[in-house]
């Protein structure tokens, strides 16, 4: 199992529908609109690194409202 952080922008006042949008996902754990440089942060998983890979690209960034996406996968050292 991967799992990964999506920080997520958003046009100027859609954070919370992309959040709600995005919760709805399979794969998708958590999805929270937060204040910072990002607007919603995800976490994800998925069976392994394309699975997740595809979830981004095919469903997460298809929300209406993302400009812009940065996946973080987590490690265990």
């Amino acid at each position: 199992m991967v799992q990964a952080y999506i920080l997520i922008q958003t046009e100027v006042g859609k954070a919370t529908a992309v959040a709600e949008t995005i919760a709805k996902i399979p794969g998708v754990i958590q999805a929270e609109d937060v204040t910072g440089p990002y607007d919603v942060i995800v976490r994800a998983q998925a069976d392994t690194v394309d699975e997740l890979g595809r979830m981004v690209v095919a469903r997460i960034q298809q929300v209406e409202g993302i400009t812009r996406t940065l996946t973080c996968p987590v490690v265990h050292l």
